[in-house]
């Protein structure tokens, strides 16, 4: 989770945020028992924390990256989304100074991550996908140990280790060895290390994959009151409604470009189309020519069974797929535009493939 400092790289000290975090859980919906959506007010007007600029990674003559531009404001979750295989994991890799860029550069509050990454990383806090603590510690030390690494001592640190252990729910477990806990409670000691110098950006790689629904639902509302509290995060997961509670903004990576930057509504406001008519048992060479001659239809897909047509109003084309489908048994379905939708129309593939 935690990389030693290079010596050398440094360039003056280190400047770190003095928030002070606060578990704003909030309350739970009544009739979803879901905590509330953490939308707030645009964040055009808050400072630039984090200015990502032509960044590029190569592997002989494979761009794995290839020339990312966007920006993470204080106070902002970014979702950066991705099929497997799309960048994402190299792109966190050195924004977190951990690969060394073959072009471009990420700027932290002015502070360069190619020319100053000893400075950089120590304002970057990491929640990497696979879990990275000490099994035969305990839970606080672990937050001890990763905290001198940071250079946080004494009393900072002892109260720091308090405070965060109450954060993420652990503090009657900050005895007990981590070879012990379940996947949740892992997962939030991972994301409770990644805070303990009070990094001013926070990268958290699938913090929630694998964990049961009630830790899920706990770290949801631990990195909404982070976002409050005036963090830049950026955010990957393979789970479109948490990318839709959550971010402020999404980047849509794939094959290593930024096919989409923007907020969910202004993305799907962008598009052609506003809902999705999905059919499901059509016949592999079924003539859909009609359809498309009949204007309002932006696309048509087929693949593994299913044809979907994305279309302006989906009642308008009902009665000529009547028409088409006769007296085949399909499986009919209507949907209005969502990010999964967006996804798959900018990507071509699920998120999870």
């Amino acid at each position: 989770m935690v990389l030693p400092m290079r010596s050398g790289a440094a360039c003056g000290h280190s400047v770190l945020s003095s928030t002070v975090l606060q578990d704003k859980l909030g309350t739970k919906d009544a009739h979803t028992y879901a905590a509330p959506f953490f939308r707030h007010d645009s964040t055009e007007r808050k400072a630039v924390a984090l200015r990502v600029v032509g960044l590029t990674k190569r592997y002989g003559t494979t761009a794995a990256v290839g020339g990312l531009n966007f920006e993470i404001r204080e106070g902002e979750i970014f979702g950066l989304l991705g099929p497997n295989g799309a960048g994402k994991t190299t792109t966190i890799a050195m924004l977190a100074t951990q690969r060394q860029p073959s072009g471009g550069d990420a700027m932290l509050f002015g502070h360069s991550a190619c020319k100053e990454p000893y400075l950089v990383r120590r304002m970057i806090g990491l929640a990497p996908q696979e879990v990275s603590l000490y099994p035969a510690l305990t839970a606080a030390e672990n937050l001890r140990f990763f905290g001198r690494i940071y250079g946080v001592k004494g009393a900072e640190l002892g109260g720091r280790i308090h405070e965060l252990l109450a954060l993420v729910g652990l503090e009657a477990h900050r005895d007990d060895h981590v070879s012990i806990f379940s996947g949740g409670m892992k997962r939030r000691l991972n994301l409770a290390v990644s805070l303990v110098h009070r990094p001013k950006l926070i990268l958290l790689d699938e913090p929630t994959a694998g964990v049961d629904p009630q830790s899920r639902e706990q770290i949801l509302k631990i990195i909404g009151g982070l976002r409050d509290n005036g963090n830049a995060i950026l955010y990957t997961t393979h789970y479109m409604e948490e990318a839709e509670r959550l971010c402020d903004r999404l980047g849509i990576l794939n094959e290593g470009k930024l096919v989409a930057v923007g907020s969910l509504d202004a993305l799907l406001s962008g598009l052609e189309f506003a809902e999705i008519i999905e059919v499901r048992g059509l016949p592999a060479g079924i003539d859909l020519a009609p359809m498309q001659a009949l204007g309002g239809v932006s696309r048509v897909e087929r693949g593994e069974g299913v044809v979907r047509l994305y279309v302006k109003r989906a009642t308008d084309f009902l009665w000529p797929l009547q028409k088409i489908i006769g007296r085949q048994n399909v499986h009919l379905k209507i949907a209005p535009l969502s990010l999964e939708n967006l996804f798959l129309h900018m990507t071509g593939r699920e998120l999870r493939d």
